[in-house]
């Protein structure tokens, strides 16, 4: 796959997607200062017990960006690329995912430099509660609710969740999002990315004259969102899912495959390469294949002014985060390709944890009926919301979902004033 835009500076490209839209909706002065620096950032170093005994020293960040809507959001990450400056890129695009939903919510992110693969899971216990006890002055659930990211999971939670609850002599629920179901968290949270893609991709077909029933589907990346994705496009949108793909390869067959086969192959074998009547395909050839709706769950920066040309999708919805690189976002516009942008597609899964966070909060908790369909209603709203503003202002999606969610935040800090 291409890296094309690897060694750019994401928080350069975040402030940058500021400007633009600030030009747009003539935001100027302090306001558009104030929406390119994050408000808070900590940074903590601290050491570990290997099981050998030996200790290590490790480097985590949290970074708030902005608060004038709610309590911050975001996700805390593993690994070993983790910088400074990708968190706070990552924060500020949590602060407009957030918005683009209406979530009251506003955006951060954390992380740490480390390598979880070559860690035992005592290890990474022991490192997951010392950078909880580093950071606790800071999150909350009135303050900042961390979440899963790249290489953690319900477990990471559950041991923040129970490291900042032993500070406090209580249990905390609400301090955490992407808990395991038996600590306070949500029905329907492990596919709600997947789920509120297919919502928004069922919501835009209309306007692009496509009917999701029939429709030809090529999903990059069989993970979490992508397999969740074409399940639901598959099973309850009647779309034909012809071709999948993983880490190891992809698979393609134009009659078309059964998700959920393919994902027990998977579990099976550890990849969907070889699954029977397939012919492979390789992670590059299917974003090109002749397809109606093209869903890239993988990788950032796999759409790129190279291959842009060849993309013969009618919809390019954005599962994973950052697939498409900006010089190819304006190949596809001007071919009249429909993108579904990471900020809205994948929104799905922080508003799950939303949902999470007020259940803990109330004490009282949804079915997954209720939880689907109140994602649902979110994720049709929100689109509508974009849509809108992509017509009024002959706009491509992606600049129009950020004209909503820079607008609501320009709101907030225009109605709150500055203190003192």
């Amino acid at each position: 796959m291409s890296n094309e835009g690897a060694a750019i500076n994401p928080f350069e490209t975040a402030k940058r997607q500021v400007d633009v839209v600030c030009d747009l909706i003539g935001i100027h002065g302090g306001i558009r200062e104030m929406l390119k620096h994050p408000k808070r950032e900590l940074t903590v170093n601290f050491p570990v017990r290997a099981d050998d005994g030996s200790y290590s020293v490790f480097t985590g960040y949290r970074v708030q960006y902005n608060m004038a809507r709610g309590p911050c959001k975001g996700g805390i990450r593993y690994h070993p690329n983790v910088t400074l400056d990708e968190v706070r890129a990552l924060a500020a695009w949590m602060t407009w995912k957030c918005a683009v939903v209406n979530l009251p919510y506003g955006g951060a992110k954390g992380g740490v430099i480390c390598d979880p693969r070559r860690m035992s899971p005592s290890e990474l216990e022991r490192l997951t509660r010392r950078y909880a006890v580093e950071i606790a002055p800071i999150i909350g659930p009135e303050m900042d609710i961390p979440a899963p990211d790249v290489y953690t999971d319900s477990q990471t939670m559950a041991w923040i969740m129970d490291t900042y609850s032993m500070g406090k002599g209580y249990g905390v629920p609400g301090v955490i999002t992407g808990k395991p179901i038996a600590l306070g968290g949500s029905e329907g949270r492990g596919e709600a990315t997947g789920r509120g893609c297919a919502y928004v991709i069922r919501e835009a077909a209309p306007h692009v004259g496509l009917k999701v029933k029939g429709a030809r589907v090529a999903v990059q990346g069989f993970g979490n969102a992508g397999s969740v994705a074409a399940r639901i496009l598959s099973e309850e949108l009647g779309a034909q899912i012809v071709a999948v793909s993983d880490t190891k390869g992809g698979i393609y067959r134009p009659e078309g495959l059964v998700p959920a086969e393919v994902a027990a192959h998977k579990a099976r074998t550890g990849s969907v390469v070889g699954y029977p009547g397939t012919r492979p395909v390789s992670n590059e050839e299917l974003l090109e294949l002749d397809v109606d709706i093209l869903v890239p769950a993988a990788l950032e920066n796999v759409i790129t002014k190279r291959n842009a040309d060849r993309i013969r999708a009618k919809i390019v919805a954005e599962a994973a985060n950052g697939p498409t690189v900006p010089e190819a976002d304006v190949i596809l516009h001007e071919k009249k390709i429909t993108v579904l942008p990471d900020v809205l597609a994948n929104a799905g899964g922080v508003t799950v944890s939303y949902f999470e966070w007020a259940q803990d909060i109330q004490g009282y908790f949804w079915t997954l009926e209720e939880v689907n369909r109140r994602l649902e209603q979110v994720m049709v709203r929100s689109y509508a919301a974009v849509h809108h503003e992509a017509e009024k202002r002959k706009i491509d999606n992606r600049t129009a979902a950020y004209v909503v969610a820079v607008g609501k935040v320009v709101d907030a800090i225009r109605l709150r004033g500055i203190y003192p």
